[in-house]
């Protein structure tokens, strides 16, 4: 999906309502009836017609070489492994270790709407062995991996606040990436609260994320992290809230990037939508973790275009008063729409055109260069 395409996919909370199965819930848009069938793996070949010896096959209804995500990851020992997914849910949660290296995985029918992997943890949710899951243990799918890549797949956490009023840990992880070179096309990552943990696997190493036409979507800091990652041609849309009386309903960006990391989040060529009222969002707030009261957290978000939805006077907040966003690494560059109005310029942190000209993927990622990857 473009950045630009103006058919605004239906919120998560509105499909969970829809429907009260989870395959239609969170399909959104149901895949004509005999897509698939006869080639669920689409141009990928299938188990009888392999395109690599290291490709495995992944379909519920048993058509491939295994029906959950996570069989396939268990199998996929060591480096360099494709797996590829037929359209389908997935509720399972699916982890990829340090060890299985330069994995690719592939949406069958090249649309993320028809490959959901999807399940219900939040931070607070009891663990069968007793204690909670916690943040990072809520996650539906966690890859530590260097060198992933995916491609058309929906990650998703459906946990609700709604049904779940006991519980005050509400964070609900849909994909926690944390290896080097990771790169997503054409993905879709739909949660509520912290959707997207684009971190890295340790507080010294460096990892380097690329999203490339992804949508995400969430209310508080659901996109965060101390990841150094790039978000182009990406859409990112703040959810309503009914649990709430008045603003703010959240933020869209909580980087924790670590104080020796020159780099941390660049949004480039994107847009942030909305469906709250206008001005209920801001953009950021900063995260200095409790862990590393050093971070200076870095953002940068250029040449993109702000809805309504984010407050244009006060776009930053702070997330403790003891680091307040000012003496953090806030810039904006040539963003347009109302949300990008400078009404109160001492808010608006800008670049200057030279600090603009190293504010690119290239200088972000280095010799990395995932936009050229072909499928």
């Amino acid at each position: 999906m473009s950045s630009h395409d103006t058919r605004l996919p239906l919120s998560r909370r509105g499909f969970l309502l829809a429907s009260t199965g989870a395959a239609a819930a969170l399909a959104l848009a149901p895949a004509p009836a005999h897509a698939g069938a006869r080639r669920p793996f689409g141009r990928f070949g299938s188990p009888a017609a392999r395109l690599t010896p290291q490709t495995l096959y992944v379909d519920a209804r048993g058509r491939g070489d295994h029906t959950t995500v996570k069989d396939a990851v268990t199998a996929a020992t060591g480096s360099g492994w494709t797996l590829v997914l037929a359209p389908g849910t997935y509720r399972e949660t699916v982890a990829v270790d340090v060890t299985r290296t330069e994995a690719t995985w592939i949406g069958a029918s090249e649309d993320p709407r028809d490959v959901v992997i999807v399940y219900d943890n939040a931070a607070g949710t009891l663990k069968p062995g007793g204690g909670t899951y916690g943040t990072t243990g809520s996650a539906t799918t966690t890859v530590q991996a260097d060198g992933f890549t995916a491609r058309w797949i929906t990650f998703a956490n459906d946990w609700l606040r709604a049904d779940h009023p006991d519980i005050t840990g509400t964070q609900a992880v849909a994909l926690k990436v944390q290896g080097d070179r990771s790169a997503f096309h054409h993905c879709r990552f739909l949660g509520h609260q912290d959707t997207l943990y684009a971190d890295s696997i340790a507080l010294t190493s460096f990892a380097r994320q690329y999203f490339s036409h992804c949508y995400a979507e969430g209310d508080v800091d659901f996109v965060f992290g101390r990841a150094t990652a790039v978000h182009e041609h990406c859409h990112f849309r703040t959810l309503n809230r009914t649990d709430l009386a008045g603003a703010p309903y959240g933020f869209v960006f909580a980087p924790s990037t670590a104080g020796a990391n020159p780099r941390g989040y660049l949004v480039t060529r994107s847009r942030v939508s909305s469906e709250a009222p206008d001005g209920f969002y801001k953009l950021a707030r900063p995260w200095v973790p409790s862990s590393d009261t050093t971070a200076r957290p870095s953002l940068v978000v250029r040449d993109t275009w702000l809805g309504p939805g984010i407050d244009a006077v006060a776009p930053y907040t702070n997330m403790s008063d003891a680091f307040p966003w000012q003496n953090q690494r806030f810039a904006e560059y040539r963003d347009t729409g109302p949300g990008a109005r400078i009404t109160v310029p001492e808010n608006r942190p800008q670049l200057t055109p030279e600090q603009a000209e190293s504010a690119t993927r290239e200088a972000y990622l280095g010799d990395w260069r995932p936009w050229k990857e072909a499928c």
